[in-house]
């Protein structure tokens, strides 16, 4: 494998791939679209087809983002005799992550000190435990790491079964800590609310680790391979999804074939969820290393500082939306949110479409300008070690 001469290894060293962070960019940008739908009290996936691609969109954000963390973090490694390093760093920084999921971003979602009534393992939990384990592996050549973590996808719901293989005099127990890393049917150890687990997630960020060699070839033979993996994925994804819809019964009131194709489980991450989202994102990454504009440049932004982004994108839009209550309703309905954001809106209370995107692009727009000021600060400080990890 060829280094690239230009913007990979220099002097031991790696510059930023574009691409990542363009990409990365777009679905912080995403996710927005998705985390203002749910304080619109807009229910996810309908009934509309407005509502359903504005939902459906929004699944390219997690799988992309946990990929590009494990690509990140090769390429963050990539130095000669640095896996110590990259190791503690993966370790630390995944830890911070999970303090933070729950202290920082539990309060922002709730606008509540009050924790015993709700405590969420979400994307920022899961990312964090995904580093931690990702730590341990990175002893491990890049490639045996990328095909272990295609095992965890592909094999992923044999570990819905574990739980039940063990003694009973253990098996009640330790299932309710098992709902962390594979759901079973179990409630979850401390009342946790577990959104992600870390089964496939930890599979997807090791396949991203993996990726990462590709990312350092040449950009012809990166470019083929991206290609080949993303239309492959994606045709994969559609002839299987096609297979499955098509054998199931029919019944008179079932969506339109589109919908059900693209209605696949995410909660915990599906294959077929993985090849309808990473598939695409993989196949773009050629054609945006050299995309310019003042698009690119704004995505190009949040994709450096994303941390940053989503510590504070979540109070931005509980804030925004506790105002666009006010001025539509003449009262902003804190409680609503008080104890998860996820709690059903009264439905004559819901946003339309429109005034959703309205705040989704207010809100994006001062988050812009904000992390424009952070990423210049941040990259103008090198100094200042604990930057990195935010």
């Amino acid at each position: 494998m060829k280094p690239v001469t230009a913007g990979l290894p220099i002097g031991g060293a790696i510059a930023r791939i574009q691409s990542i962070d363009v990409l990365r960019g777009a679905v912080m940008v995403l996710m927005a679209i998705d985390h203002v739908r749910v304080y619109s009290g807009l229910p996810a996936g309908g009934p509309s087809p407005g509502i359903f691609f504005t939902r459906w969109v929004t699944h390219f954000c997690v799988p992309s983002f946990v990929f590009f963390a494990g690509t990140s973090a090769l390429l963050y490694g990539y130095k000669p005799g640095n896996k110590k390093k990259l190791a503690s760093y993966l370790l630390t920084r995944g830890l911070l992550l999970v303090i933070l999921e729950l202290t920082v971003i539990r309060f922002c979602w709730t606008f509540n000190l009050t924790y015993d009534g709700f405590l969420l393992a979400g994307v920022i939990w899961m990312l964090g435990w995904c580093m931690v384990l990702l730590s341990v592996f990175v002893s491990l050549r890049p490639l045996v790491v990328g095909i272990v973590g295609l095992v965890f996808i592909l094999a992923q719901s044999l570990f819905s079964f574990v739980p039940d293989a063990l003694p009973l005099t253990i098996r009640e127990s330790f299932s309710h800590y098992w709902e962390f890393i594979y759901p079973s049917g179990r409630d979850a150890a401390w009342g946790m609310s577990v959104l992600y687990v870390l089964i496939p997630w930890i599979g997807v960020m090791a396949a991203g680790y993996g990726f990462g060699t590709i990312m350092l070839m040449e950009p012809a033979k990166r470019k083929k391979i991206c290609l080949a993996i993303g239309l492959c994925s994606t045709l994969a994804f559609i002839v299987a999804g096609t297979i499955i819809v098509l054998r199931q019964p029919q019944n008179p009131d079932a969506p339109a074939f589109i919908f059900q194709l693209l209605n696949q489980r995410k909660y915990p991450a599906s294959l077929l969820y993985l090849l309808m989202t990473l598939g695409p994102v993989i196949a773009l990454i050629p054609y945006m290393e050299k995309v310019k504009g003042w698009l690119a440049r704004v995505l190009i932004i949040f994709g450096r500082v994303p941390l940053f982004y989503y510590l504070l994108h979540i109070p931005l839009i509980h804030g925004s939306s506790l105002l666009a209550n006010f001025i539509k309703d003449g009262a902003v309905h804190p409680e609503w949110w008080a104890h998860a954001p996820f709690t059903s809106v009264p439905e004559e209370a819901r946003w339309n479409l429109p005034l959703l995107y309205l705040v989704f692009i207010i809100d994006v727009t001062i988050l812009y300008f904000i992390c424009r000021w952070y990423a210049k600060y941040k990259f103008s400080h090198p100094e200042k070690k604990w930057l990195k990890y935010i």
